[in-house]
């Protein structure tokens, strides 16, 4: 090889090797920083304090004590505390405990937040605004939504008009506080919270942006006595307060597992897991899946899907297709009300209420519902599939409610095949519960149980 070839081609390898090396080389290391009340050890004395101080994926021990104040957050970091009984942010008079905030700060994502109480918030103890990737676990959030000028009215502006609190929250008055908010978030897992105490327990709403792909797991929510323990709900797009109202961005692909929901929404109503459009223009939650929860004791059935406009009031159809109620433990809860009415209290209810939309795709499967006087209330003009479920209510297993409710719109059927009736004569058979309505087909039907202690694994 000619030297001067040979000389060149080693340039340009070293060349190379320096480009690849730079280019996976690591990034910074993140800094650990670290709050205290006293501030001692070159630590900070308030929260807020370190999240200002800090860098993009910079973690922030924060060690036992009594924090008072408003944490906002604005850019990646992980805030660790010393475990929910040890580091304590108390919001009293202040709009929330944590508010991680990607509407003022676009783009936001990879924030946790862990071992913390957080309580005594006006509104939310924990907002999370327009960001992704957010982990929320290990924390007890309870006694917030404090605010004294909050009424259950309905009224959408209410949420606007109290002070501190965002535009981001066009909702009904019912919904600006609770323990925790996901406002157009994607890609976050909320796991092993302890919620109680609240108005409401976990919300997921789309004022912002679609919500999506977010995962509530093993946390455990009671209590809480004015909503529901877990909501999925599509509102109006934010800054929207009065008709005609866009279509919603929607609340889909959103995984809600292996959750504890009990004793909530029984002073006004409110589900142990509910899946709603607002009734203000085109809502969507579609393609959700409620799995292997335990739901009891709650004020308004214990899955409850609601949607309020459509067909019979010549406006647009909502969006509420291909959810999955799969493997739940159902049982006390209340009654549902108002268009979507059910015969008393109730498991599950699959309702288009006065407006008619067709809630199309539903699957109900593996749930174990006892206690209650209708297990399984539908009312949409659609099919709904229910197979391989235990409906041991004693009363009503299966039931169309559309003429109770009063919808103009009654034209759907249920596929009710393949379930247990709480005995092994099926529809009717004595101590069996009953089918209840004209289009519901219900043969062949299981002779046993679908798990041998007729309670399921949830249930042991």
């Amino acid at each position: 090889m000619h030297p001067t070839f040979e000389n060149s081609s080693v340039r340009i390898m070293l060349g190379l090797c320096a480009i690849f090396l730079l280019g996976f080389s690591p990034t910074a290391a993140a800094s650990t920083l670290c709050v205290n009340p006293s501030g001692s050890h070159s630590c900070y004395s308030t929260i807020q304090a370190a999240v200002s101080h800090a860098a993009a994926n910079d973690v922030i021990n924060v060690e036992a004590g009594t924090y008072k104040e408003e944490v906002v957050i604005g850019i990646p970091v992980a805030l660790i505390g010393a475990g929910a009984n040890s580091s304590v942010i108390d919001a009293a008079n202040l709009a929330h405990g944590i508010f991680v905030d990607g509407y003022d700060y676009p783009g936001l994502n990879d924030v946790t937040i862990s071992g913390f109480t957080v309580k005594n918030a006006l509104f939310e103890g924990i907002l999370v605004v327009s960001a992704s990737d957010v982990t929320i676990n290990d924390n007890t959030i309870k006694n917030n939504d404090t605010s004294p000028g909050l009424q259950f009215t309905g009224a959408l502006t209410g949420c606007q008009d109290q002070p501190g609190n965002g535009i981001y929250e066009t909702d009904e008055t019912g919904d600006c506080g609770g323990a925790l908010h996901l406002v157009g978030t994607v890609n976050s897992v909320v796991s092993g919270n302890l919620i109680t105490g609240n108005a409401d327990g976990v919300l997921i709403s789309d004022e912002t942006a679609e919500s999506r792909d977010n995962l509530l797991i093993g946390n455990t929510i009671k209590n809480n006595p004015l909503e529901c323990g877990i909501v999925l709900a599509s509102h109006p797009p934010a800054g929207q307060t009065t008709p005609p109202f866009a279509p919603h961005y929607g609340v889909d692909h959103n995984t809600v597992s292996g959750n504890v929901s009990s004793n909530n929404g029984v002073q006004i109503g409110g589900s142990g897991a509910g899946m709603f459009s607002d009734g203000a223009g085109q809502g969507r939650v579609s393609d959700n899946v409620i799995i292997g929860n335990t739901l009891t004791n709650n004020g308004l059935g214990g899955v409850a899907l609601h949607s309020h406009v459509g067909p019979a009031f010549g406006l647009p159809a909502d969006d509420m297709s291909g959810n999955k109620i799969i493997g739940n433990v159902i049982s006390g809860n209340l009654a549902d009300q108002f268009d979507t009415a059910t015969p008393g209290p109730v498991g599950i209810n699959i309702n288009s209420g006065d407006g008619g939309s067709p809630v199309l795709g539903t699957v109900i499967s593996q749930n174990i519902i006892k206690d209650e006087d209708i297990d399984i209330a539908v009312n949409t003009p659609a099919e709904v599939d229910i197979h391989l479920n235990d409906l041991r209510g004693g009363k009503i297993g299966v039931g169309d409610v559309c003429a109770l409710d009063g919808a103009t719109i009654c034209t759907g059927s249920i596929d009710a095949t393949q379930n247990y009736w709480g005995c092994p004569q099926g529809p009717g058979g004595h101590g069996c519960a009953t089918a209840s309505g004209s289009d519901i087909r219900f043969t062949p039907w299981l002779k046993k149980p679908i798990s041998s202690d007729g309670e399921g694994s949830h249930g042991k």
